[in-house]
């Protein structure tokens, strides 16, 4: 058995934890340490603030899961200041192993590592993933990601993807309100604009606008709020829209890549508004694929509500890469 750091970059927040791998699988992680990144000046100075919370001792190995292109030697985080160096990452941080990954990559692991406790059913028939062939993995957030994990037996292969980045397809005329609307700001409209948390802020002005209302100025916090709580009715409709959208995205990508094995919604906003997806016309939308609505309604659809899939899903990224399989 081997401990190592498993840690979680994200823009607000970096999350560290211990986990222990033995035979290619994580058999426990600790819970999280969280800690704000406008806190610490580098990646450095919050792993040194861990390593004093944990009682100045540490694993002399660490897989780190990154919100951002990770494959160059200089690596700088999407939405957070600090870079991290591949080549001084072992002297920085006194370690002897280590591995980054993207962060949604990582998600791809712990979605072929976690048990069957951590999915909860959204759509299609309510089964197991299938133990061979392609699960596609949608993670709305403050964007879109987009990866998936190709498995045969105990053996599997993540692939993280720009899949969030192809173009928004409309289905129904409110679609093609949202389109017009985004087309005067953008060249090109990405699903992204869409269907991720910020996006949700087009989705109500174009509603308002159909209705004929004056546009109310929100951020998407405020937003999500007021309609998942059904404060204002406008946002609570946007909502709506935005499930409708996110099971259209979730077709066709499913498609794309081939998961018929199963398709997972990640991400904490797919969480946060799992109970409007089981109600809306997710499901619907998801099947709504013409000459392949019956292959569509023969996938299941999950959800992942394990705890912290990044801190899970590095580790395991870590045991796939260097923990021998037995």
């Amino acid at each position: 058995m081997t401990a190592i750091v498993a840690v979680d970059i994200g823009g607000t927040h970096a999350r560290f934890a211990i986990a222990e791998v033995q035979k290619g699988r994580v058999t426990e992680l600790s819970e999280a340490v969280t800690l704000k990144t406008t806190e610490h000046r580098s990646f450095q100075t919050a792993w040194q603030e861990f390593k004093r919370l944990n009682g100045a001792s540490l694993p002399r190995a660490v897989a780190i899961a990154i919100a951002g292109p990770v494959d160059a030697d200089i690596i700088e985080l999407t939405n957070n200041p600090w870079v991290i160096h591949r080549s001084m990452v072992c002297e920085k941080l006194d370690v002897d192993n280590f591995l980054i990954v993207n962060d949604f990559g990582a998600v791809g692991h712990a979605v072929a590592h976690a048990g069957a406790e951590h999915f909860q059913y959204l759509a299609g028939p309510e089964q197991d993933f299938a133990r061979e062939g392609t699960i596609s993995i949608i993670g709305p957030g403050t964007g879109l990601g987009v990866a998936q994990v190709w498995r045969k037996g105990i053996n599997y292969h993540v692939q993280a993807t720009e899949g969030g980045h192809i173009d928004f397809a409309p289905l129904d005329a409110i679609e093609d309100a949202v389109l017009a609307r985004l087309r005067k700001r953008y060249r090109r409209v990405s699903i992204e604009r869409v269907v991720s948390g910020p996006g949700l802020v087009d989705l109500y002005e174009t509603l308002a606008a159909i209705e004929g209302r004056a546009v109310q100025q929100y951020d998407d916090k405020t937003l999500w709020q007021m309609g998942m709580s059904g404060e204002d009715s406008l946002a609570a409709a946007a909502v709506d829209r935005f499930c409708l959208s996110l099971g259209s995205v979730a077709g066709d990508i499913t498609l794309a890549q081939g998961g018929f094995a199963g398709v997972v919604i990640a991400g904490g906003l797919g969480l946060r508004i799992k109970d409007s997806l089981v109600r809306s016309g997710f499901a619907e939308r998801f099947r709504a694929k013409g000459r392949f609505e019956g292959l569509m309604a023969s996938i299941p659809v999950k959800l992942i509500t394990h705890p912290q899939p990044g801190l899970f899903g590095a580790a395991a990224a870590y045991a796939q890469q260097y923990i021998e399989k037995e």
